[in-house]
């Protein structure tokens, strides 16, 4: 469309030639998705060969412990020993190294990198509506949409037999989640653009994914997360001085003040982060006044990184709690190029608190309106709001009838995550009608749930010889 057009009123419409047109005769994306299975058939999904310079799982946690605090690392190690699926959430680079040996399509997405069945949960939009969707992306980066399905598929194979559910109800979440990925990938291709790409997941999510079992549950969780604030955490977690002022109480090891210059610092170093929300965002952070900065351990794969938890007072004394979070190269990013995905240089390069906070845009349809990044004594640093009204569920304590649907809802969740970079033409035109793709996924999860089971027994082993540290309980 080169040519300049001219409107009803006779005014000039600017030449729109820098837009999309799609070449006359040029196969769809829908077709060009069928055409990869030619090159990579669905049911190659099931792979899992472990390459022979695998490091074993001892000193692959030694190695991502590497750059930690090292008097932290003995609780992230306890964690981790907890269950095969406290090891999976800790062990995200060994699973991408893993992955990276495996077949993929070569379509490319914003990955959570990280997707495992305990990182969906509900949180608070700027209206106080609860929205569900990934929660974590510490992990995020451009990489093969495959390998967040995956890691989802064998988590809740993992959760599922920490729960006591049999093999088959572990296998069947696996497979669910996959078909409804599958599913939910095909009715976005369907949708009007706007549409697919505002898609939010609310209470229609439910009868989508045909999760009723999970109603009650749900219900609980949103309770507990409306409650879940930054007002209830600071009633909780700060006293008042006799003279008047208002700060952290020591809660060691998880929550602790921290030296005066310490937590000068941090306060400073808001400064920076302001820089990066949007411009109408500054009259509302304007408002408040940094009281108390106290650091706070976080997580299980994130325990060890610096992470501050940070007291602002509005005029009135009511609080809002920022979260200043230590970023650190995405795990996968050794492995994504391993796979024949290209990292941006803006990546390789640039700050990691902006990374994880771009991401988490891109795949997420609602994100914290105080999300934002800085930069601490050299260190890079993600801002967010702490408790922002956030509950999740816990995938290992579900009984095996909510398992299954769990798996659906995440599946989803997940689909339309991937949507928000990847045209899910594309994928729905690989994914297919038929459920060769998700018996596929779920025979890989099965035999990944088993690897991951091996590894953790080795890190308990471990653990027990004394040949690295663990603090349990905690």
């Amino acid at each position: 469309m080169n040519q300049q057009l001219t409107g009803e009123a006779g005014g000039r419409i600017p030449d729109l030639s820098g837009f999309a047109r799609w070449p006359e005769g040029a196969p769809t994306p829908k077709q060009r998705g069928k055409a990869l299975r030619d090159r990579v058939p669905r049911a190659a999904h099931s792979e899992l060969v472990l390459g022979a310079g695998r490091p074993d799982a001892v000193t692959a946690v030694e190695e991502s412990n590497a750059g930690r605090l090292p008097e932290l690392t003995p609780i992230r190690v306890g964690r981790m020993a907890e269950s095969p699926f406290a090891f999976l959430r800790g062990s995200a680079g060994l699973m991408a190294y893993d992955l990276a040996g495996t077949p993929a399509t070569g379509i490319g997405a914003q990955i959570c990198g990280d997707a495992h069945a305990g990182n969906y949960g509900l949180y608070g939009d700027h209206l106080g509506n609860l929205v569900m969707d990934i929660n974590d992306f510490d992990e995020t980066v451009h990489g093969p949409w495959e390998w967040d399905l995956k890691r989802l598929a064998a988590s809740l194979v993992l959760a599922g037999r920490v729960a006591g559910a049999d093999e088959d109800t572990c296998r069947e979440a696996a497979q669910d989640a996959a078909g409804a990925y599958r599913r939910t990938i095909r009715l976005l291709a369907k949708l009007p653009v706007l549409d697919a790409w505002n898609a939010i997941a609310d209470e229609e999510l439910v009868s989508h994914t045909d999760a009723r079992d999970l109603i009650g549950t749900l219900q609980r969780v949103s309770e507990k997360a409306r409650r879940n604030t930054s007002a209830r955490f600071a009633a909780k977690s700060t006293e008042v001085l006799a003279d008047g002022r208002r700060r952290f109480t020591d809660s060691p090891p998880v929550l602790r003040r921290v030296p005066d210059a310490e937590a000068s610092a941090v306060a400073s170093a808001l400064a920076g982060y302001l820089q990066t929300l949007p411009e109408d965002r500054l009259p509302l952070i304007g408002r408040y006044a940094v009281h108390d900065v106290a650091f706070r351990v976080v997580g299980t794969g994130s325990v060890g990184l610096r992470s501050y938890v940070v007291l602002l007072l509005d005029h009135r004394g009511e609080p809002l709690v920022l979260q200043v979070k230590e970023a650190r190269p995405s795990a996968l990013l050794p492995h994504v190029t391993k796979a024949g995905f290209e990292v941006e240089d803006a990546v390789r390069s640039g700050h990691e608190g902006r990374r994880v906070v771009l991401g988490q845009k891109r795949i997420q349809v609602v994100s914290d309106i105080l999300l934002g990044w800085t930069t601490v004594e050299g260190r890079p640093y993600q801002v967010r709001q702490f408790r922002n009204r956030k509950g999740s569920v816990d995938p290992a304590a579900l009984a095996a009838d909510q398992l299954d649907d769990y798996g659906r809802m995440t599946g989803a969740l997940l689909a339309r995550a991937h949507t928000h970079t990847a045209d899910p033409r594309l994928i729905a035109g690989y994914c297919g009608k038929g459920e060769a793709l998700d018996e596929a996924v779920a025979a890989f999860a099965v035999a990944y749930a088993d690897r991951t089971e091996a590894d953790h027994a080795e890190l308990v082993a471990a653990v027990r010889s004394g040949r690295i540290a663990a603090e349990t309980g905690v």
